[in-house]
């Protein structure tokens, strides 16, 4: 017989294609999800050219289930040990505007974070893929994240919820200049920079403060008022020098003044106008699915936002895999069912979290003081608190390589 002892080719099946709209760290972590699950994608992006900042902040903690995640998708882990730093210990802390005076209230030194710069790890994300799959759109307008245009189409009377404060947030680059007085200040009143996750609650405010990459200090401080007007579809507002110049002056009266000068030394602070979301019912409509802020916008208290874009995507391609494209709505189900308990119980805890912060009401609560309240309240004021706190429930039979 012709060909006899050839051994013959079964036909390949066409790989499984998908469109990924937005290429921030949600987006750039399905590609790899989905790559390793073996479909074809394509990164639809509205930059024309690889991003170089965040449009929402610049520092960001990574929990150890999303570092082991991430580390799957690389061809060398070490590569994100590498551009990132230890967040050891989580530490609040109340201060006494008028005395200038800071105490410990509580103190975790089993966190096992890490703290990256987002421009950092999407460049991380975005070198590991092949350069065919994000497409650049050169002007193209295409919104993704909490105010993606797709989410919109899918749930056009679902409108984000203001928290009722706003973020100023900087980055303070001190490389070369470790012997300046603010720096060597600083490093004596936060004496654990470089390992712990601050967080400093005065009375109805709160600030967030910890070290990045390459001598870089990283803080956010939140501040009750009304919801600002934005234009176009960014949360972040622009500011004018007055609007600086007075947040150095409120900065002076309620923060000790070591990190008081930190702002004040930080170039081209910013606005984020805080939002959040109540949780959706369904994230997914035929064969389009919710990734990241997309799916759950949420308020920065419990640094849930990477984490939950980087599990979802985790368990997304792990659901794809398991059931195959001619199952695709099987695995669409199963995400959905996986991702809901998970995403609404976060979200709603860390409103909750930042209300209580921010000493706004909170139901079965008294408008919590710093200064005087119990030791059972400051024990909610801890990242572990958070439900699903570094658990990331998968699909059967399925684990992160």
């Amino acid at each position: 017989m012709e060909g006899q002892g050839e051994e013959i080719k079964k036909p390949t099946k066409p790989k499984a294609k998908a469109v990924i709209v937005g290429g921030s760290i949600a987006g750039l972590s399905c590609a790899h999800a989905l790559i390793s699950a073996g479909w074809d994608v394509v990164v639809v992006e509205k930059s024309s050219a690889p991003l170089t900042g965040s449009p929402t902040g610049a520092g960001l903690g990574l929990e150890q289930s999303a570092r082991k995640q991430i580390g799957a998708w690389l061809r060398r882990a070490q590569r994100l040990h590498d551009a990132t730093v230890p967040l050891a210990v989580d530490q609040n802390n109340a201060t006494d505007s008028e005395k200038k005076v800071s105490r410990v209230l509580t103190r975790d030194e089993e966190f096992n974070f890490r703290a990256a710069h987002w421009t950092d790890l999407h460049g991380l994300l975005r070198e590991e893929l092949p350069p065919s799959v994000v497409l650049w759109c050169y002007g193209v307008m295409c919104s993704y994240g909490c105010l993606s245009s797709i989410r919109q189409s899918f749930l056009p009377d679902l409108k984000l919820r203001y928290s009722g404060y706003c973020a100023w947030r900087g980055i303070l680059d001190f490389s070369g200049q470790e012997n300046l007085e603010a720096i060597l200040g600083i490093k004596r009143a936060y004496p654990d920079l470089g390992k712990c996750l601050y967080f400093d609650l005065g009375s109805g405010t709160h600030s967030v403060f910890y070290e990045l990459l390459n001598k870089r200090l990283n803080w956010i401080w939140y501040i009750n008022q009304p919801e600002p007007e934005l234009k176009g579809s960014s949360v972040t507002m622009k500011v004018s020098s007055e609007m600086i110049q007075d947040m150095h002056r409120e900065a002076e009266k309620v923060w000790l003044p070591e990190l008081a000068r930190i702002m004040k030394e930080t170039k081209e602070p910013f606005i984020n106008v805080i939002y959040d979301c109540d949780p959706l019912e369904k994230i997914f409509w035929d064969n389009v699915v919710l990734v990241g802020d997309a799916a759950h916008p949420t308020t920065p208290h419990g640094l849930r936002s990477t984490n939950m874009s980087i599990s979802d995507a985790a368990v997304l391609g792990l659901c794809l895999k398991k059931w195959g494209v001619e199952n695709l709505h099987s695995a669409l189900h199963e995400y959905q069912s996986l991702r809901l308990p998970v995403t609404s119980k976060q979200v709603l805890h860390s409103r909750r979290l930042g209300r209580i912060k921010q000493g706004l009401p909170v139901a079965g609560w008294q408008r919590f003081d710093p200064t005087t309240s119990s030791r059972e309240e400051w024990q909610e004021l801890q990242q572990k608190s958070m439900p699903f706190f570094n658990e990331v429930p998968l699909p059967e039979n399925s684990s992160i390589q």
